[in-house]
């Protein structure tokens, strides 16, 4: 069994809904069991389309036996199900019903393997991934950067970086 921590966001529709349904359907997967959930914070967008609402930001931990590329084809499944079209995996930062981002899987470190990068390659720069995580899993270890999720986040507050990526 591996930790894997996931980031979900939405910013269209019933923001709350969107991310408590995908909350669900994580905890429902066959051989996932859901570890812990961050509140959700409201955040402006980064980057993308002027003009966009607000995120509602949070991170979901589960301990599983999936190996990465099975659980990010679940969680696409669960995006696809959850209505987000196709076509908004194209446009870099835009508006999503929702976003399922594989943030860590244990210790695995994949180089674009099947379009997986683990650890997603710009979570130790965006405050609205790392509080969350922070918040539910403080010590959980960026496997390359050695640093625990409390650590990135208060190397974050010193820079003064504010999700520039």
């Amino acid at each position: 069994m591996e930790i894997a921590c996931i980031a979900i966001g939405s910013n269209l529709g019933d923001r709350v809904r969107s991310l408590d349904a995908a909350v669900a359907l994580i905890a429902g997967l066959p051989r996932v069991r859901l570890l812990a959930r961050s509140r959700y914070h409201e955040t402006a967008p980064v980057g993308g389309p002027p003009g966009q609402r607000d995120y509602l930001n949070g991170v979901v931990v589960i301990e599983t036996e999936l190996p990465p590329l099975d659980l990010l084809a679940e969680l696409q499944r669960i995006e696809s199900d959850l209505g987000r079209e196709p076509q908004t995996r194209r446009v870099f930062q835009g508006p999503r019903i929702i976003d399922l981002d594989l943030l860590l899987v244990g210790e695995a470190v994949i180089d674009g393997q099947d379009g997986l990068t683990l650890p997603h390659p710009r979570m130790h720069e965006r405050r609205f991934v790392l509080e969350p995580l922070a918040e539910v899993a403080p010590g959980v270890r960026h496997p390359l950067l050695g640093l625990s999720a409390e650590e990135l986040l208060e190397r974050l507050d010193e820079s003064g970086a504010d999700d520039e990526a």
